[in-house]
């Protein structure tokens, strides 16, 4: 079975007023080759608001994939390249920002009006140096498009990327990945094979896992997992649980980052800040008055 390297944490952080849980990157791991930053934001909306003073507004990116899960609530997304789409509970939005992309990412207008929980993980994956310049890719899928695994509906497994019981996901990238959303109900197992050489990472959202009838983790934690040639993990819920598996092929190349931005070196950063103030990213004006 692989084996856990480490049980991490996560922490609070305050991102343009809004308070999430970071997984990725913190004190012990900088990045996990090929994923960057791992970020949960979980709140309940009182309601009663404007949706323009919600979630984030138009900000830039390059040279990798921002993909958000929508756990619990509803993300309107816009951007400069012409999308303007809400994508709800159990979605997923895979973009990739390529050579440059402006989006905004706020609940959508009903639930900021009516309230209610407000429950997104997102993740950066990183894109080889020869694919971060190119033409930015939007995409999106409903609940009801995302393939599943269920046995007996003790175990559902979303499979948002890669594969899983000969089931394969939609989303693909520059690097190979599999991503999972896994939900479990109390004393149910779970086998999971990983490709041989991936970098596997496991978020914990609720409940509590055995993992690999051995090791333990709960809310927030985030389980760091050694390569090997034993492909395999076993969870078992102690009591209804709910997690995303990231694992990923390694790109070995040099990162280097500055806020909203992963290019290879700090040259590229630098044009990458030229670029964007210039106006080369396009532009994106928000409307909320329909």
């Amino acid at each position: 079975m692989l084996r856990v390297k480490r049980v991490i944490r996560a922490v609070k952080v305050n991102m343009g007023g809004n308070l999430l849980n970071q997984a990725l990157p913190n004190k012990h791991i900088k990045y996990v080759d090929p994923f960057v930053l791992i970020h949960h934001w979980s709140d309940r909306l009182p309601g009663k608001q404007h949706q323009q003073e919600l979630g984030v507004g138009p900000h830039p990116h390059r040279g990798f994939s921002p993909i958000t899960l929508i756990l619990e609530g509803s993300v309107h997304h816009r951007d400069s390249i012409g999308n303007d789409h809400i994508v709800k509970a159990g979605g997923v939005q895979w973009m990739n920002a390529g050579r440059g992309i402006i989006h905004s990412e706020r609940p959508s207008k009903e639930l900021a009006r009516s309230g209610g929980n407000y429950n997104i993980l997102q993740f950066w994956l990183n894109s080889p140096a020869k694919s971060k310049m190119n033409t930015p890719v939007y995409h999106a899928l409903q609940k009801e498009e995302i393939p599943k695994s269920n046995s007996n509906n003790k175990v559902v497994v979303d499979i948002i990327s890669g594969q899983h019981k000969g089931i394969k996901g939609p989303f693909s990238s520059y690097t190979s990945t599999k991503v999972l959303i896994i939900e479990m109900k109390t004393g149910s197992s779970e086998h999971i094979h990983i490709p041989e050489g991936f970098n596997t990472l496991l978020y914990h959202l609720e409940g509590r896992f055995t993992i690999n009838n051995f090791s333990h983790s709960r809310e927030k934690d985030l389980v760091w997992f050694e390569k090997s040639r034993d492909r395999k993990i076993i969870l078992t819920a102690t009591e209804d649980s709910k997690a995303v598996l990231l694992s990923g092929e390694p790109i070995n190349e040099p990162i280097v980052t500055y806020g909203p931005f992963v290019m290879n070196n700090r040259t590229e950063i630098m044009q990458t800040l030229k670029d964007s103030n210039s106006g080369k990213f396009g532009s994106l004006l928000e409307n909320f008055s329909l």
